[in-house]
């Protein structure tokens, strides 16, 4: 009998196949908007041609200047815990890349629509012109407060504005590629990543803190400058006006909710290895230049851990691959780091854990794509799902760190949190895909797609 894999993607291919002027409608329930000719497209998406992979550069730079710094803020932490905000409790500092991150999260709904109307272009003018005024306000900040408005706010409120816009945008042009598409994109995050960790700590030593800042500023200005010109979208936009009802609206499909919930709840594990390896292996007696070493290598294989599952979800089923995937950072986190006790197994968790969790930022979004039954509203699709996985980033932070105990335990009770929590969150895309599927079925048994069907059934008993 086939695989299930094999039938999975083959869904995918079928879904991306379609009479183009609804590219998704095998991939929801049907619904009068989902039924009605979709007029904000323009045909079928060319999955490649030198204006969409344009666009795959240029989101690759925006990924790399929003979340490839949020990803390498850690930096920050201990170096505003032994300077400038010494004063104030770890604790209180940590609000600042918590808030931070929040925003670059949150914000996802509100641009969204702004997308759906005017498109990328408006959102990439604002988003670069706050998140480098940010950053150079920032390098002159002194008091608690200039650090959390500089920072928290101005700064991630204009990198959100730059990742959600490439994250919307690129998605249009791909149909059968989009996995890789959006995996080879998001890979600009975890570049950005091992770029800001390791420059960042010789710069502040070397050229002083707010130099080290600048710099970093004048680097995303020119990248997010490439992807002004390059990031476009596929749509004709049309100004809407702005209603809740819209924005409840992707709520009434089980499949978007369950893959939201999901989100919330991997969202809950994935970033505690993240906030807590350095510090954990630190306290364990690890050399700090080591320690430091493990936020690089994590940074560094993630880059794979984008792009692979993106081209394996588009040959084996982008569900099924992001079900594998979540589950293997489970694994990795209560087998592998949950014993450590040596420079060696953390190292080797590292690379394992940055590889599989790097499924998190490039197959979620190709996902929602996956799942939205009219693509000129796919903005509010994305922030309907990541408006209820961004209050995990305030609650994972402050939940680990009350778990973590007593450095002697290995910070012990924590790890577990946070492998079951991504355990539980695999086990939850499970119930997505199946919602995922459903949708399929209903819609390829209204059509009376004989052959999709049949592929139903097959996938059924597999």
């Amino acid at each position: 009998m086939a695989s299930p894999f094999y039938l999975g993607a083959e869904l995918d291919a079928l879904a991306d196949s379609k009479d183009e002027n609804q590219v998704q409608d095998l991939t929801s329930s049907p619904t009068p908007a989902a039924d009605t000719p979709n007029t904000g497209e323009i045909g079928p998406p060319p999955d490649g041609g030198t204006t969409a992979w344009l666009a795959v550069v240029g989101g690759w730079c925006c990924l790399f200047a929003s979340f490839g710094w949020i990803t390498c803020i850690g930096v920050f932490q201990a170096h505003y815990e032994q300077n400038q905000l010494r004063q104030y409790s770890p604790a209180l500092i940590g609000w600042i890349p918590s808030v931070e991150t929040f925003f670059l999260f949150v914000g996802a709904p509100l641009v969204g629509k702004v997308f759906d109307s005017y498109g990328p272009r408006p959102l990439l003018i604002v988003g670069t012109l706050f998140h480098v005024l940010g950053l150079m306000i920032l390098s002159l900040c002194k008091q608690y407060y200039q650090f959390f408005l500089a920072q928290s706010v101005c700064s991630a409120m204009g990198a959100s504005a730059v990742f959600w816009a490439a994250n919307n945008a690129v998605g249009t042009w791909f149909g059968s590629k989009r996995g890789l598409a959006m995996g080879i994109m998001s890979a600009g995050s975890s570049v950005g990543g091992v770029v800001g960790t390791a420059a960042l700590p010789t710069m502040i030593t070397n050229l002083g803190f707010g130099w080290a800042v600048r710099i970093m500023g004048f680097i995303y200005l020119a990248l997010l400058s490439v992807a002004l010109f390059t990031v476009k979208s596929r749509l004709n936009h049309t100004p809407s006006k702005l209603s809740l009802s819209e924005f409840v609206m992707p709520m009434k499909q089980w499949s978007v909710v369950s893959l939201a919930i999901s989100g919330f709840l991997f969202f809950l594990g994935v970033f505690l290895p993240y906030n807590f390896l350095v510090v954990e292996a630190e306290a364990s007696g690890m050399d700090g230049s080591m320690a430091n070493n493990l936020l690089v290598i994590l940074s560094a294989t993630s880059v794979c851990g984008r792009i692979v599952p993106g081209w394996a979800g588009d040959a084996y089923g982008r569900f099924n691959v992001t079900i594998v995937f979540t589950l293997l950072s489970s694994l990795f986190t209560l087998a592998i780091w949950l014993p450590a006790n040596n420079g060696a197994t953390r190292m080797a968790f590292a690379g394992l854990y940055g590889f599989s969790s790097g499924t998190f930022v490039s197959m979620i979004p190709t996902l929602i794509v996956q799942i939205c039954p009219d693509m000129t509203r796919i903005g509010l699709y994305m922030g309907a799902v990541y408006i209820i996985q961004s209050p995990t980033i305030m609650i994972s932070q402050p939940v680990g760190g009350s778990l973590a105990g007593q450095p002697g335990l290995h910070m012990m009770w924590m790890k577990v949190f946070a492998g079951l929590a991504m355990f539980a969150g695999g086990l939850m895309f499970m119930v997505a895909r199946a919602a995922h599927l459903k949708n399929r079925k209903r819609t390829a048994a209204g059509e009376g797609g004989v052959t999709e069907l049949l592929i139903f059934k097959l996938l059924e008993r597999a």
